[in-house]
């Protein structure tokens, strides 16, 4: 390994373009976020140093020997965060990155890409909630945040096209196109940054010229370059060089094994797509690489599923990649049915507690159509029952291989549906039974309206429901009353009013009601509504069984009564469901 002479941060960035630097498939992806690549800027406008490079030549007669990779050139946080294969047809071999690609990624981003992450509180699959940012530096003014000195920030377009006497946006890109010292000068000149005044435009020079000279001049790109193209050897360095920083994670350098491992596919597409595709079912999902990888120790029947290297052996890797197809139609199938049951990222607690599904669902073969097929209901009801005590007990807290493992022995052992008692007994006595006392039950009522766990309470209740339908969490009596000020009109006594705010939102507040039913119901009193939609008393009372609604007043003056009553109902069905 040599260490040659330094290059600058233009030279690199048209290197990256050219694909003249590319990606092993032992890399992991970008994971930076916007302020660490500010913070990147902000660092080498103050020549701080950025630490050195590592960098790995590969003759071109060796190239097809590995997987390469590009680097990320648009970076969206849900379209674009995987990198492109590398098309490997050019003349001359290339250069892989063995240290340095997030930061090497970040300056190309901030110099000629972008990055597009999602608004706050706008919805997944929204387009609009992911717009485009260009990394812009403030010419005008420093940074507010105390731990910065430039002020550099990712804009949309709309934002840096504003101006005002404390703030001139300017695209860092653009400094790419100023090649020259007196380019700098004319651009100052052409946009008249005289007119903010002599300590700004002062201020704008400095800043402007600084970074010209970052980019075209200084040679801070200083680096390694490794000449040796044996796998083993470069795998090591690796490893070694990524034991700092922003830490490789453990299920990234399992991947990067798993990669350079498997003999007919390529893991690593395999296991990314894969993600992206159960991360897409019904409302959408939340699972990684770690949950992916995990299963597939636990699904292969591995004596230790433990997340270690030594577990990834190449034996290992082999016979995970022979067992693939099957290992995902499991994993696959397993979401589908949790779908089914009206399960999305929002709320399901716990990815863990897929697994055991997903290993018995590979152990009976996978049936077609598992989660919508008649035949399995009484299956389905068992899955759904242990599905929610686990989430609600928070099994899978803490040590999950200690819980897989056992679940896994009994899962193995049993000839007939999934076996929700001997699951039940093999926990018996342990730290992680499956049992509920008295308190545990009564604190599942602390649980309030959109919670996450709040929905496997409501979804146990009401075990007759088809949740392929969608069905929302109701307040019983509308939270549009629950002001200080309606509840002194409805004559409600002060010494009531604060029960009233702090239990409206509770369990025995909610119900499960399909999305036409819950419009009609809206905004309107309990009372008045059960009038009008159930003026059959025989149809009154059967949504009232339905809905555990107490035989007693339903008025607002009345919530309080109705809330105990409804709490010792739910109460009495839970118990039952669990014993059954």
């Amino acid at each position: 390994m040599a260490f040659v002479e330094p290059i600058t941060i233009k030279d690199a960035i048209e290197s990256v373009h050219r694909k003249n630097y590319l990606l092993p498939a032992i890399q992991r992806e970008f994971v930076w976020s916007t302020d660490q690549i500010e913070r990147l800027f902000d660092s080498l406008m103050r020549d701080y140093p950025i630490n050195s490079f590592l960098f790995w030549e590969v003759d071109k007669a060796n190239i097809s020997n590995y997987q390469f990779y590009e680097f990320i050139r648009e970076y969206h946080e849900r379209d674009s965060r995987h990198n492109p294969k590398a098309d490997l047809n050019g003349e001359t071999g290339i250069t892989a990155i063995l240290d340095g690609q997030q930061r090497l990624t970040s300056l190309y981003i901030g110099l000629k890409g972008t990055y597009a992450y999602r608004l706050p509180r706008k919805r997944w699959d929204n387009d609009s909630a992911f717009p485009k940012r260009k990394l812009c530096l403030n010419l005008l003014s420093p940074a507010e945040n105390g731990d910065l000195e430039y002020d550099f920030r990712f804009l949309t377009k709309n934002e840096y096209d504003l101006k005002d006497d404390n703030h001139f946006w300017f695209p860092a890109g653009d400094i790419l196109d100023l090649k020259e010292a007196v380019d700098v000068n004319d651009f100052l000149l052409e946009k008249e940054i005289s007119n903010y005044g002599k300590d700004k435009a002062r201020y704008a020079n400095k800043s402007l010229f600084k970074l010209y000279e970052i980019i075209h001049k200084n040679k801070s790109i200083n680096f390694f370059l490794e000449k040796d193209e044996s796998l083993d050897k470069v795998l090591n360095i690796f490893i070694r060089v990524n034991s700092g920083g922003t830490q490789l994670s453990y299920s990234d350098l399992l991947l990067s094994i798993a990669t350079a491992q498997w003999k007919e596919k390529d893991a690593r597409e395999e296991i990314t797509s894969f993600v992206d595709e159960i991360n897409a079912i019904g409302d959408g999902f939340n699972i990684n690489k770690d949950f992916v990888l995990k299963s597939c120790l636990v699904l292969s029947d591995f004596k230790d599923i433990a997340f270690k290297v030594d577990n990834f052996n190449q034996q290992n890797m082999l016979k995970i990649e022979k067992s693939w197809d099957n290992i995902s139609e499991s994993i696959k199938s397993a979401f589908l049915l949790l779908s089914s049951l009206g399960y999305h990222r929002e709320t399901l607690t716990s990815n863990n507690a897929i697994i055991p599904i997903a290993y018995y669902l590979n152990k009976i073969g996978n049936p077609e159509n598992y989660s919508i097929a008649s035949k399995y209901e009484t299956d389905k009801r068992m899955i759904f029952k242990w599905l929610v005590i686990v989430l609600l007990k928070r099994t899978f807290s803490g040590q999950p291989d200690n819980v897989l493992r056992p679940i896994r022995e009994v899962i193995s052992c049993s000839a007939n549906g999934f076996p929700f008692t001997e699951i039940f007994d093999k926990q018996k006595g342990t730290p992680k039974s499956l049992s509920f006392d008295e308190d545990e039950i009564s604190n599942l009522f602390y649980y309030q309206y959109g919670q996450a766990y709040t929905y496997s309470i409501l979804a146990f209740i009401y075990p007759s429901l088809d949740f392929r339908n969608k069905f929302h969490q109701d307040h019983i009596f509308p939270k549009s009353l629950f002001t200080a000020k309606r509840l002194q009109k409805y004559g409600i006594p002060a010494a009531d009013i604060q029960f009233y705010l702090e239990n409206y939102n509770c369990i025995a507040n909610l119900q499960l009601l399909e999305g036409i039913p819950n419009q009609e119901k809206s905004g309107k009193e309990f009372s008045k509504w059960m009038e009008e939609k159930y003026p059959n008393k025989k149809e009154r009372t059967q949504y009232m069984e339905r809905h555990y609604i107490p035989d007693c007043s339903l008025e607002m003056t009345n919530f309080k009564e109705f809330i105990e009553k409804r709490k010792n109902l739910i109460v009495d069905a839970f118990k039952n469901l669990i014993e059954k």
